[in-house]
């Protein structure tokens, strides 16, 4: 379903998500601060033209500039508004008929070299009904009036933004006896005479006047809680003001989280490289399948009719096969990215904001604890945290966050602080996996690092040069690559001390012990030296990737939000093997990790635990001061899970293979919902059936998890290609890939000179 024309959805149609929250058809609404309302209306004048409904809208929208404003004065003149700070002109002019002075006012804008105003914003019929008694010459008079009008406005619509707002119904039950004859019969009347009239000589033209009909749809929802029937409730004033403001805005400050009215973005270098590369790709694959099929008919085994035997085919070499999976990829890489750039870059999917309520967060999550306990099996080993645990952990962790994306829990303080625990689970799961191999292995070697980084990194650099992204905006990447590599260099730096070496000698595990402390005081004296901090992330190249909104405080916050559980997971692994060494647990099939006594008070200290922090996550009131106590507290939860999961042995045997398919690929799902599931880089979400919600999640859901699926397939193909074991051909590939991020730089630095 196209988007089509967002202006036109902002300002005529949308519904209401709960009681005050607006949404308009296809598109998202950015709720603009002050600050930003004055950036973009800076050296602007506005016009509000029209009655005492349109004083309200004219109230409302300088509210959005200067909230102290009071609603003060003589209601039926005219009222001047003035912010000298941004030189920003709000005048609201009374004219609540369509008649001659009206007409004249607005003449007056045309003629000359009179400063016409950047905003008009018209409406007015409700004083005609009222006055004239309801009567049908009035009407027959409000329609000559507005023709008189209409080409002025169409000349205005030239140059400036001109808005004529259709009447809102009104709640006849409350109206004094005095405005009975407003009925909503005549408003109707009124608003079709004003819509057939306006923009009737300019039907092909580009500059119209819009017609501001949303406001009917939001009064038909609220108009009953009128104080007096006629003038809308306070929400629904703001609400339309909003979207006013949006109208204008959105394509001067282009908000993330506002589509509506914004154009497209243009193609920048980088994006059309990736194109042509893209396509290029599509195009050597094909040419060699072609040649591989037309070789293959002429190889085709046949009957040698005197021996009676098949002549085999001859074998290809494994450098073409080698080429055409790395141009297949490429490939499929193509198509995937194009979907990608539809679904968040171009205009051609209908985005909505996110809605918080209990149950679209809950509901989902029971459901899909029930399907993964449904899909139990045996695990193939019986230790603590086995690969099949892991993956599972990953897995439902996973699903728990994109619910929680999706239906905008973030708002929720307590499932907020839940949240922030999984993702510290996370990075706890990067410190025990990547310590306990290079413990165990000794494997320090450059195969080994390059494999990580690029698994970790190869989505996201693809999409920063498709998506037009900067690096940092995936934030879980930089944060787990940063924390892979202080792993690496905290054991991989004079001395090397492994598993095999502390085994002669008790005295090397003093010496991990000396480094795991060195690490930790360099945590705690980063996390508290700011300056320290981005001056590091500051020098260029590493600027460029750690960057966000041209500054490293993003990345600061993140580091520092979850600083201490990486440390926590290498601690747990260095403890845990070195039991396991001594033998001094039991992971049999079916045997408690200890002694039954043990087993009980650890299971108990742990439950305890677990709920403790659960409740006191429950009650913060206060985000800044709880994240503050998060990267401290979080790890109480995450060992309390995994001693839960693991001290009973019956528990420890059995894993849900449903969740662990999901934490295989849990990387590409937490990357690919940023454009494919959720739209406006996270802030909204994609619509690809509109009307039907529950239909669009389950579609673009199951596309969403098939696309994540074949690029991880995509990721360790290319992985097998892109590192080879062979050091010697592994130098050239790395040399290659320095020469294509010096080159990404270079085109980077032009991209950002022309924009500037």
């Amino acid at each position: 379903f196209k988007g089509g024309d967002t202006c036109e959805y902002l300002l005529s149609s949308g519904r209401f998500l709960g009681e005050k929250v607006w949404q308009p058809h296809s598109c998202m609404m950015h709720k603009y601060k002050n600050s930003e309302a004055k950036n973009c209306l800076v050296d602007k004048h506005i016009v509000f033209i029209g009655d005492s409904r349109i004083r309200q809208l004219f109230y409302s929208f300088i509210k959005l500039i200067n909230p102290q404003v009071k609603e003060e004065g003589n209601k039926h003149e005219n009222i001047p508004f003035e912010d000298k700070s941004a030189s920003i002109k709000v005048d609201f002019l009374w004219y609540p008929e369509v008649n001659g002075s009206m007409r004249q006012r607005i003449k007056s804008w045309t003629e000359g070299s009179v400063a016409k105003p950047h905003i008009i914003v018209v409406g007015a019929a409700t004083w005609s009904i009222k006055i004239h008694n309801g009567s049908n010459e009035a009407l027959t008079q409000y329609k000559i009036n507005i023709t008189s009008i209409a080409p002025l406005l169409e000349k205005l619509a030239k140059s400036s933004d001109v808005y004529w707002v259709l009447q809102d119904p009104v709640y006849e039950d409350l109206l004094s006896d005095s405005r009975k004859m407003i009925t909503n019969e005549k408003i109707d009347a009124y608003n079709e005479a004003a819509v057939r009239i306006l923009n009737s000589s300019s039907r092909n033209s580009k500059a119209k006047v819009k017609v501001f009909s949303v406001s009917k749809l939001i009064a038909q929802e609220t108009i009953m809680k009128s104080a007096d029937g006629l003038h809308l409730p306070e929400s629904s004033r703001d609400t339309n003001a909003m979207i006013l403001m949006n109208g204008y805005c959105n394509k001067i400050m282009k908000p993330i989280d506002g589509s509506c009215c914004q154009p497209e973005p243009p193609l920048t270098l980088i994006q059309k490289l990736a194109f042509c590369f893209f396509t290029l790709s599509a195009i050597g694959y094909l040419i060699i399948n072609l040649i591989h099929r037309n070789n293959f008919r002429k190889n085709k085994s046949c009957t040698d009719l005197e021996s009676g035997e098949e002549k085999k085919p001859a074998i290809s070499t494994p450098n073409v096969s080698t080429l055409e999976m790395l141009l297949q990829s490429f490939c499929k890489l193509g198509l995937i990215m194009t979907y990608f750039y539809l679904c968040d870059r171009a205009n051609l999917f209908m985005k909505e904001n996110k809605f918080y309520t209990h149950s679209s967060f809950f509901i989902p999550i029971v459901y899909i604890l029930v399907l993964g306990v449904f899909y139990t099996e045996n695990t193939k080993e019986t230790k603590v945290l086995n690969r099949e645990q892991t993956d599972e952990w990953k897995g439902w962790m996973q699903l728990v966050i994109l619910i929680y994306h999706i239906s905008g829990a973030s708002t929720f303080l307590p499932v907020y602080m839940h949240i922030r625990v999984l993702v510290a689970a996370y990075l706890f799961q990067t410190g025990y996996g990547h310590f306990s191999y290079f413990w165990i292995k000794g494997d320090f070697g450059v195969y080994r690092v390059c494999q990580v980084l690029f698994r970790l990194n190869f989505l996201v650099v693809v999409l920063c040069i498709v998506m037009d992204r900067p690096y940092q905006f995936y934030y879980f990447v930089p944060l787990v690559t940063v924390w892979f590599m202080i792993i690496y260099g905290t054991l991989a730096i004079w001395p090397q001390i492994v598993q095999k070496k502390a085994n002669g000698n008790c005295l090397w595990h003093f010496g991990l012990l000396l480094k795991l402390i060195c690490l930790l005081m360099c945590i705690y004296f980063l996390s508290y030296s700011q300056g320290a901090f981005e001056k590091i992330f500051s020098f260029w190249p590493l600027s460029k990737c750690f960057e966000l909104n041209g500054n490293v405080y993003e990345w600061w916050f993140r580091w520092k939000l979850d600083r201490y559980v990486v440390f926590h997971g290498m601690l747990f692994a260095f403890i845990y093997l070195a039991l396991q060494k001594r033998q001094m647990i039991s992971e049999g099939k079916g045997d408690p990790l200890f002694s039954n006594r043990v087993s009980n008070v650890l299971l108990f200290i742990s439950i305890v635990s677990f709920l403790t922090y659960s409740i006191w996550a429950s009650s913060c009131k206060n985000k800044t001061e709880c994240n503050e106590l998060h990267p401290s507290v979080s790890v109480v939860q995450i060992l309390a899970f995994i001693l839960i999961r693991n001290i009973p042995g019956y528990v420890r045997s059995v894993y849900s293979s449903f969740f662990a398919w999901f934490g295989k690929i849990s990387l590409e799902l937490f990357i690919c919902q940023y454009h494919i599931w959720l739209a406006a880089d996270t802030k909204g979400i994609l619509v690809l059936i509109p009307g039907y919600p529950m239909f669009n999640v389950l579609v673009s859901t199951f596309i969403f998890v098939c696309v994540a699926h074949e690029i991880s397939q995509i990721t360790n193909d290319l992985a097998q290609i892109v590192v080879p074991k062979d050091n010697s051909t592994l130098l050239k590939r790395l040399l290659c890939i320095a020469g294509f991020f010096c080159g990404l730089l270079l085109f980077s630095a032009m991209q950002d000179q022309s924009r500037h």
